[in-house]
């Protein structure tokens, strides 16, 4: 019966239109799962790079501005092309065959400004009028959001703005109070679209001021861009803060009239005080009526967030067999690991939450909720508890700084609250999972997901002592104005530069969600491109992007190093790698072109962890006749990863180098004894 479910679900896969990939999460409910077949995991290993692209931006872009980007865009497939958006908010359409570019759109955004979350933009959306006629201009458009906070419309055949959008194709949104710096507020995530109105939301910078920017998603008319609704997911009465808004990536749920919106903290992060209660609807999968904002139900993930444990990946909707027969779900992953998994039509938990007892104890003036809610079907995708016996050291000597960082911080396991002492944050801010989400397999019922493995330290200063603090290298300071508390934060790392926490540093994991089960994990990404000589040690890298799951059971991720992978979906090994030409922080895209499979990961890296910076968007396919595999795509014949002999002779000199300095120090320290 299981088997006949499974070729079922397939055969209504293969006869939908919906082969390609419209929307930024595949489909409109984001569950990155590819009907296509032709590539296996018999055939992965012989992938051969189809075709670059480079946008430019290295070439015309100061270098100063191009060290605060991040490209995280995914292609669309849409009207047979290839559409996306760079950092700098160009919309580009490219022929998907060859690469090459077909039109491009400049919305002239201002490269002076200072974007809170660096220029960004993960992606575009699509839409048809249907009640448009054939041929009309802007019967198909392309909406996207800017840093500089404009929705604007275009033609996707074109790439014309729509002169009967807004104002000459745009409207601007007004944050509705003086920013403290132009980029204080700007729009990173693709809009989402569902009966004729278009969605947007926004990320405003963190721990800045208590009275911010308030976090309301917009919807305008998909037509014309009059304003529709808006919705404030913090009900501000009685409380002083500012944000709750949604910034990662939305869902839709076009027959029943629903949008889903993964909500995040009030400002500012660390401290709330001033925010009383659980902050109802913040940190929240909340379901709105689409064609009128009204709240139809919300399920609040952290209560009264203090860790910055916000939402920050799509709720991905999929249709699951429970054990009780099949449910429409929503299935919302957490930065801490956890899963939540949501009746779509209630916001009720499918299987039981519990509210737990958490650390108490908050900084004065805090008000922390007493428990919060923990799954307990779907374990957790990660470790959730860090300890000095967790601490990693590679050779003598080098753990000393870690253990006594992790001794001194406070540490009662998650959810401990932030101190003045300060805190040990685990899972970190920036994972478990992030806006990367997850994937699901509905003809296998699997869930497919990436994770971040590091610790965060957050202290709290007093305002007397904030003034004129001058942070150390490698910690972020937020003033949190009208707070009695500014923050730091910085990665718990050794004097080497390494976690302090032993690897993987990232993982795949996947899940069987009926069973409640953890399938298998997989460690990805290698210190090739971060380590000196090229040593590929097979530690994981962060892995704030995702994957794209497909029928034919290959799962593609990037990485924090220069290559896109792909895994066995069903036992989790690692079988073929892909070079690129910086890393491919995105979520990978695949879609079918003349009757050719190709994967597709916008290569630019990623500024805010330090790896080189580039512009490209990269495709692989199977090899045409007389084409062979090259040095850009290799196979990988055993578990792990690759670690070939080069890799291997350089870690036995850095070994040896580390051994000598270290005979070196022992001995100077007997002379001087």
């Amino acid at each position: 019966m299981r088997s006949l479910f499974r070729l079922l679900a397939l055969l209504l896969l293969v006869a939908s239109p919906a082969l390609g990939w419209e929307y930024w999460g595949g489909d409109r409910g984001g569950t990155r799962f590819s009907a296509l077949t032709q590539i296996t995991p018999d055939n992965v290993g012989s992938l051969v790079r189809a075709w670059r692209f480079r946008t430019g931006d290295l070439d015309t872009r100061p270098p100063d501005v191009m060290k605060r980007t991040k490209f995280e865009a995914t292609p669309l497939f849409v009207e047979d092309s290839l559409i996306f958006c760079t950092p700098f908010n160009e919309v580009i359409a490219l022929d998907p065959g060859t690469g090459a570019q077909k039109w491009r759109y400049d919305p002239k955004i201002n490269i002076a400004q200072r974007p809170a979350n660096r220029f960004n933009c993960r992606g575009v959306a699509y839409w048809v009028d249907d009640h448009a006629p054939e041929g009309a201009a802007c019967r198909s458009r392309i909406f996207t959001g800017t840093n500089d906070v404009r929705l604007i419309a275009l033609d996707a055949k074109t790439g014309k703005p729509c002169a009967d959008f807004g104002t000459g194709g745009e409207v601007r949104i007004d944050a509705g109070m003086k920013l403290a710096w132009p980029g204080e507020m700007q729009i990173t995530s693709a809009p989402v679209t569902g009966r004729g109105v278009v969605i947007v939301g926004s990320s405003i910078a963190d721990n800045v001021r208590v009275e911010a920017p308030v976090g309301a998603v917009r919807a305008y008319d998909a037509r014309t861009g009059q304003p529709r609704w808006s919705f404030d997911p913090l009900a501000h009465s009685g409380i002083d803060a500012g944000h709750s808004n949604v910034w990662a990536p939305m869902s839709v749920d076009e027959e029943r009239g629903l949008v889903f919106l993964p909500t995040t903290s009030p400002s500012p992060d660390f401290w709330g005080g001033k925010r009383p209660g659980n902050d109802e609807h913040a940190d929240s999968v909340v379901a709105l009526k689409i064609e009128t904002g009204e709240l139809a139900w919300a399920f609040q993930t952290v209560h009264h967030n203090v860790w910055d444990y916000d939402l920050p990946a799509q709720p991905t909707l999929a249709r699951i067999d429970t054990g009780d027969g099949m449910r429409d779900v929503v299935i919302q992953p957490t930065k801490q690991g956890f899963v939540f998994v949501l009746d779509r039509d209630t916001g009720k938990p499918v299987w039981p939450v519990e509210e737990r007892a958490v650390p108490q104890d908050g900084a004065e003036g805090e008000r922390l909720s007493p428990t919060q809610p923990f799954p307990t079907h779907v374990p957790p995708l990660m470790e959730q508890r860090i300890s000095v016996a967790d601490v990693f050291s590679p050779f003598p000597g080098m753990a000393g700084s870690c253990d006594k960082l992790l001794a001194e911080s406070h540490n009662e396991g998650l959810f401990t609250p932030p101190s003045t002492q300060g805190t040990v944050v685990y899972p970190m801010t920036g994972g478990g999972v992030n806006w990367g989400g997850a994937a699901f397999d509905p003809v296998h019922q699997i869930l497919y997901a990436n994770t971040s493995h590091a610790i965060h330290i957050v202290k709290l200063i007093p305002r007397a002592e904030a003034k004129g603090f001058n942070p150390p290298p490698g910690h972020d300071f937020g003033r949190q104005e009208g707070a009695p508390f500014a923050m730091s934060r910085s990665l718990a790392m050794s004097p080497s530069g390494l976690p302090c926490n032993k690897p993987p540093w990232g993982e795949m994991v996947a899940v069987d969600l009926k069973a409640g089960k953890i399938l298998w994990h997989s460690t990805v990404g290698t210190s090739e491109d971060r380590a000196p000589l090229g040593i590929a040690f097979q530690w994981g890298t962060p892995l704030v992007s995702g994957v794209v799951i497909t029928a034919g059971r290959l799962v593609f991720t990037g990485a924090m190093d220069a290559y896109l992978r792909a895994f066995d979906a069903k036992s989790g090994k690692e079988l073929w790698q892909g070079r690129l030409p910086v890393p491919g922080v995105a979520n990978p895209m695949t879609y079918l072109w003349n009757g050719e499979q190709y994967v597709v990961i916008a290569a630019g890296g990623h500024s805010e962890a330090g790896t080189s910076i580039g512009d490209s968007v990269v495709a692989f396919r199977l090899p045409r006749q007389g084409e062979r595999p090259s040095l850009w795509s290799r196979t990988i014949d055993r578990p792990g990863g690759r670690f070939e002999a080069k890799a291997v002779a350089a870690a036995l000199v850095l070994i040896a180098l580390v051994a000598l300095l270290w005979r070196w120090r022992r001995r100077r320290r007997a002379r001087a004894d």
